[in-house]
Parts: C-alpha cells; structure tokens; sequence
C-alpha cells in the first residue's frame, strides 16, 4: 500500500513540476534558477527578513544562499539595514533596481497560474485550490506541532501583520489588487482609533511565537456588531482554526450583549462561507460589484444571536 502511496506522489510531482516549468533551464523563462527565484521572490515580500529567516523558510544551506546574495549585491539588487531593536541583525530588502529585475517574474508567474486556472469552472478551480491548501496544512511542520494554538488579544506590531497578510494572500491565492489591502487598512485602522475594549475586539492566532491566523469584533450600533477581516494562514488550514475563530468571536458578541453579528464577504471565499454557515450564519443579500481588479458578488450574511 505505500509503495503505491509514494509512486502516486512521485508521478504527481513528475506531472506538477513539468506544469509550472521547473524542469525548464531558466525559470519562468528568466536567467535565473528556481532558488535564486524564490530568494528574491521573499524579499520582495518582506518589508525587511534576516538571512537566518531566509534559510529557516527557505531550507537553504547558508553558504548556498550567501553566494546567491552575494550576486545580487554585485548587481546592486540588494539592500542592507540594522535592525531597530537590535544593531547586530541585518534585514535585507531588494533595492529599486533589484524590485524591477524581480517584477517581470512576478507577472510571468501570474500569467502561468492563470493559464492554468482559467479553463476551469469556479467549482473546480475551488476544489483545486483546496486540495492544494489540504496538502500543505497535512504536509507543513505547523500542522504536526504538538505545541497549542492559542488565540491572544492585539499587540502593537500585530494591526500591520493582519494588513500585510491579507495584501499577500489574497493577491497569491486570487489575483486581488493592492485596493484590497487598502480596505483592510482603512478597516484596521479604525478599530485602533476607535477601539472600545468592552464592545470590541481582535484576536490573533499563534504558535510557538508564529500568528497564524486573526479575526475582529467590532461595533456596528448598540445592538449589532460586524465579524471581520477573518484570516487562516495557509500552513494552519485543516486544524479547526477557522471555526475556532469564529466561534470565540461569536462568544464574545453574545457576553457584550449584542443581538446580532452581520459580516460582508464575497461569494467566491468558499471556504470562509462554509465555516459561516456551520456556525448559524444565514445569507441576507448579494450584490454584483467590480472591485480589486474583479467582477464579484458581495454578500451580506447575519446571525441573530
């Protein structure tokens, strides 16, 4: 039984990596290797990573990824500042010229997950995405961690954490743009400015110092309240976060003395409807609109408490 288990995972990746062109000598059509790719591709993303965290997310062996950064520097790509808090620790960034080597990567990236995605109806590019989102919470060491989640309240550092993730998930895993992350930045901003810790709140999931996931309160009227901004990294999905997080923010709701919870959503979030509707969410109203660079249907759901 497992010698056939790791022959099918083995043809999976044979037939995945011809896909995405692994096997080609430049990737993505590009001078450059996939590892030199993926480098570049986190410091893209980062406002700022260490070497250290480059090699722990990465899996890289440090002489390895110090020649790779090494050639980027020799080509003026690379950037490198202390840290604030620590003058010993070095965070590196992609300078200008390093952001405009790296941009036709990202697009050539799109443009091949999007050929690949676009032939299927909504329903089967859903199921895909979650399988691939199956594989990788069963898969990554989050999931085996046999260290507790623990859902905390906001501290300062975690409202830029929730923009960012949200900016990068969402684009990754659906093409938004940057208007997106500028919601989610409007949205956390005013639950700081106007944050009243008896009717509101933020929680953040994590483990062994790792968030991995939040979810909002926040005051609507006197009698309802708006659930919001609810995010599962995509190594913590398919461990009950998401219902988990649900379910304390609706505690919470019914303890403050709320009536009601609504929420805004989209109807192509599938997984997050699932997890509204198992906890008693009705929808009450949709809306075509185009918005984050797509036409979409918006949805209002309500939950009387």
């Amino acid at each position: 039984m497992l010698s056939r288990q790791i022959e099918s995972v083995r043809s999976f990746n044979r037939f995945y990596t011809q896909r995405i062109g692994v096997l080609d000598e430049g990737m993505l059509d590009s001078p450059f290797s996939l590892t030199e790719v993926r480098v570049m591709y986190e410091l893209a993303h980062h406002r700022g990573i260490t070497a250290t965290e480059l090699i722990a997310s990465l899996g890289l062996d440090k002489g390895y990824l110090s020649r790779i950064l090494k050639r980027f520097r020799s080509k003026g790509w690379l950037a490198r500042s202390s840290a604030g808090d620590d003058a010993r620790r070095h965070l590196l960034t992609l300078t200008p010229a390093g952001r405009r080597a790296f941009a036709p990567l990202e697009a050539r990236s799109r443009r091949q997950v999007r050929a690949m995605l676009a032939p299927l109806d909504e329903s089967k590019r859903g199921r895909v995405l979650e399988a691939m989102q199956t594989v990788q919470s069963h898969l990554d060491a989050v999931g085996t961690s046999d260290a507790p989640i623990v859902l905390r309240a906001h501290r300062p550092g975690d409202i830029g954490w929730v923009i960012q993730r949200h900016g990068e998930i969402y684009a990754a895993e659906y093409d938004w743009n940057s208007d997106f992350e500028a919601l989610v930045a409007d949205i956390a901003a005013k639950f700081l400015r106007d944050f009243d810790p008896a009717r509101e709140r933020c929680w953040i999931a994590e483990r062994d110092g790792i968030r991995l996931g939040c979810i909002f309160l926040v005051a609507h009227n006197k009698t309802t309240a708006k659930l919001r901004l609810l995010l599962v990294e995509p190594q913590a999905r398919g461990l009950g976060l998401g219902q988990r997080l649900v379910d304390e923010c609706l505690r919470f709701a019914r303890n403050a003395g709320y009536r009601r919870v609504v929420l805004w959503t989209q109807s192509g979030l599938a997984a997050a409807r699932h997890l509204y509707e198992r906890a008693g969410f009705r929808k009450t109203g949709e809306e075509a609109h185009r918005s984050f660079g797509h036409d979409l249907v918006a949805e209002t759901w309500a939950l009387r408490l």
